[in-house]
């Protein structure tokens, strides 16, 4: 029989979660192999690369997707559960369930448009899968990579938002100097988030001296961040004398809090929860390598020097 493919696990997924109980990924595994009688050795296949099983992969796939259509919901970290959309597809008795049907939900259409490769066209509900049979190998690993990195954004920004503030403070610091700033030297970063720092969660110094600092702040919050915070930042960079300062939240900014940055008398700088968990990723922050492919071309330059 084999694995199967990803969109197979969505309509066994849903079913699984019909009973309101949260579960892991695990867990959720191990029932869908009973359920679907998938062997033991299938389910020890791996993936090419070595580095997961085929049906970790494809049922994790089929959660993600589930998950961005609001079918399913995460209320804690690695855990899932139906959410009252998935109740009403199951009871409408909706069949099957697939990228197709899921191209219904605007929030996975919004989900999809993210994943492609800049200039591609919007597909429509009929055309989706006819577009992703056309695609050459090439573009099918450029559309791939795409979205797993998207996947693994959404993942990295859950965990971001699970964590502490205490915990927030230090991982934007950090990220900062990851990417070279204080001369990507972390004895010349700190971070202060404390009482009587004028609202400033951490100093990066830019030169030996001193002579130039960075100014940070970082607000781990579920809602938007409004302009009354960026004009209470700027104020405290003005006390400071500080002429620029990066201000990150886990959340969003406001139309307005945008504004307030670009009017502002100093440079400052907004990060927000989408942007931070992607250059958590370009960076090396909090991930790790899971494999390595490296395509190769025909030299032409070979062959013609030899005369073929």
């Amino acid at each position: 029989m084999g694995v199967p493919g990803y969109q197979e696990f969505m309509s066994p997924l849903l079913e699984l979660a019909s009973d309101g109980r949260e579960r892991t990924i695990g867990e959720a595994i191990e029932e869908l192999a009973r359920r679907m009688s998938i062997s033991e050795q299938d389910q020890e296949l791996l993936l090419p690369s070595g580095t997961q099983t085929r049906l970790y992969n494809r049922v994790t796939w089929a959660l993600t997707y589930l998950t961005q259509a609001k079918l399913l919901e995460k209320p804690t970290r690695g855990r899932f559960r139906i959410s009252k959309r998935g109740r009403e597809v199951l009871a409408a008795g909706a069949a099957p369930i697939d990228n197709r049907f899921l191209e219904q939900f605007a929030e996975f259409q919004e989900f999809r448009s993210k994943k492609k490769p800049q200039g591609a066209k919007t597909t429509s509900d009929a055309s989706v899968n006819a577009e992703e049979d056309e695609q050459t190998p090439k573009e099918r690993l450029e559309t791939a990579f795409t979205e797993m990195r998207q996947s693994l954004a959404l993942e990295i920004l859950e965990r971001v938002q699970s964590g502490s503030p205490k915990f927030f403070e230090h991982l934007v610091v950090g990220m900062l100097v990851a990417m070279g700033y204080g001369g990507g030297r972390r004895d010349w970063a700190r971070v202060t988030g404390k009482s009587g720092d004028d609202g400033i969660d951490g100093v990066i110094r830019e030169d030996r001296l001193g002579l130039d600092m960075v100014y940070v702040q970082a607000k781990k919050w579920d809602g938007a961040v409004g302009p009354g915070e960026i004009d209470r930042f700027v104020g405290s960079l003005m006390r400071k004398k500080a002429s620029k300062g990066v201000f990150l939240t886990s959340s969003r900014f406001t139309d307005g809090a945008e504004r307030a940055a670009r009017e502002a008398s100093v440079t400052v700088r907004l990060i927000d929860g989408e942007e931070l968990a992607n250059l958590m990723i370009d960076f090396g922050v909090g991930v790790s390598e899971s494999a390595r492919y490296v395509i190769k071309q025909i030299d032409t330059d070979f062959f013609e020097e030899s005369g073929l």
